[in-house]
């Protein structure tokens, strides 16, 4: 079988689940326990703090560990909103039409029930935002920045040197969602106020995550309670999970480079093929600006369901966009936003490598035309 849809999900690495394993066996104490089995939770807690920390050029303490992408998301856009409006009574937030489903829902609460605005900044028919028109959104009132650095469907990376600074001239903290980018991008020079990571997607297991905010960025807490976290998130930390997606995120970027060389080479190879078999095929998202490991079409006269049906018969698994959605009639909405049409935007198929990749995807490219040319036999 082709496993073909990282971007859900990917399995456990094998020195994951070896780092992990004391702390879900004899090393089980509260971290927050004042007795030497509880000392010995918050050391391996601490350390785990300190090796993110390392990764993102971030302080310990400015890292929040919590149950995954969708939980920083929501701590880190509702978090510094609401603070940024309490302290100095700012209400908008920028953030645009094509991201992750945790940040635009985060953003509409905000806008349902504490009367924020929310500024959609422009993107192109890539899915890259215009800096110019972004820079015009920023005013004194604006509270937050929230965009995905690289898009979970399309794969495409934005200039986040180029958010940033106007971000830090205008004096408005930005966020940027890096679930997809961690593993593929440099995530050190950013110049982000914020970046939020999901485990699950760097070979830790599912519901481990962080969110890490600068130290001079206020955040107001979405779970209360015993002041865990330096009081950003309550309740008993997940030592096993803190210690997981400490060594997932070490290993991805101790290998990023080199991954992300040969996974594009392979990605482009198979995107060309696919071209050449299937030639009325558009590969979504922009053409340069993308993850090494994200080749998104959609196949004008076909069903994009119908599609991964096939695809699945021959053995290959990928999916049509965000599992976020999965279940969804509805079009995707990231890909409405870059201008496509509805019903086009149904036949979408999303394939996403691991990093571990370095065969040829011919083999896939061909089960592809198969199964394009398998659904238009049966319309």
């Amino acid at each position: 079988m082709f496993y073909l849809d990282s971007a859900a999900t990917t399995p456990v690495r094998p020195e994951v689940l070896e780092a992990m394993m004391p702390y879900l066996t004899r090393e089980f104490g509260n971290p927050s326990s004042h007795h030497t089995v509880g000392e010995a939770a918050a050391s391996a807690l601490a350390d785990a703090r300190a090796r993110v920390a390392a990764v993102l050029g971030m302080r310990r303490s400015d890292v929040v560990f919590t149950s995954g992408g969708t939980e920083a998301n929501n701590l880190a856009v509702k978090g510094i909103a609401i603070a940024a409006h309490l302290q100095r009574g700012a209400r908008r937030v920028v953030t645009t039409a094509i991201e992750h489903e945790s940040l635009l829902e985060s953003a509409d609460y905000l806008r349902r029930v504490h009367g924020f605005t929310v500024d959609l900044a422009p993107v192109d028919d890539g899915g890259r935002i215009d800096p110019a028109a972004f820079t015009d959104l920023l005013h004194d009132d604006t509270a937050l920045i929230s965009v995905g650095y690289a898009n979970n469907e399309i794969g495409t990376i934005q200039d986040a040197a180029t958010l940033a600074a106007a971000a830090s001239a205008a004096g408005v903290p930005l966020h940027l969602d890096a679930v997809q980018a961690a593993g593929w991008l440099p995530l050190r020079a950013t110049g982000a106020d914020a970046l939020s990571i999901a485990g699950h997607k760097l070979g830790a297991p599912k519901g481990t995550g962080v969110l890490a905010v600068r130290g001079r960025i206020p955040l107001e807490p979405l779970l209360h309670g015993g002041g865990q976290e330096r009081g950003r998130r309550s309740g008993t930390e997940n030592v096993a999970g803190a210690v997981a997606v400490a060594t997932a995120l070490e290993l991805a970027e101790r290998e990023r480079e080199e991954a992300a060389a040969r996974v594009t080479a392979l990605r482009d190879d198979f995107v060309a093929r696919v071209h050449d078999l299937l030639p009325t095929a558009r590969l979504t998202g922009d053409p340069v600006h993308r993850l090494p490991g994200t080749a998104s079409f959609v196949f004008p006269g076909t069903s994009g369901e119908a599609i991964l049906l096939e695809l699945e018969r021959r053995g290959i698994v990928s999916s049509s966009g965000s599992a976020c959605a999965a279940g969804s009639d509805e079009p995707s909405h990231v890909l409405v936003a870059i201008g496509i049409d509805p019903d086009l935007a149904r036949t979408a198929v999303r394939f996403t490598f691991p990093r571990s990749l370095s065969q040829s995807l011919a083999l896939v490219a061909d089960a592809l035309a198969a199964s394009v040319a398998a659904v238009g036999s049966a319309g």
